[in-house]
């Protein structure tokens, strides 16, 4: 089995992926009380589930990070 090199973005997306999950995760969380019954979370709270959209964005800053050298490699081959 050949290793590929890993492209410019890929770490952006693992990094993108993890704080997304992060989000995800404190969404649900910070969601639970209204479920529940329970006393709702702080603010600060609501602003940690802001992650979600933030690791969203890194994820595809990766993704087209790559695409633009796989881009380049394309017509540098020509």
């Amino acid at each position: 089995m050949t290793a590929t090199p890993p492209a410019p973005g890929d770490g952006l997306v693992r990094v993108g992926a993890i704080v997304f999950i992060v989000g995800a995760v404190a969404t649900l969380i910070t969601v639970a009380p209204l479920f529940l019954g329970t006393e709702p979370f702080p603010p600060v709270a609501y602003a940690v589930c802001m992650l979600m959209g933030v690791g969203f964005v890194i994820a595809a800053a990766g993704l087209l990070r790559s695409i633009a050298d796989q881009r380049r490699q394309a017509a540098s081959g020509r």
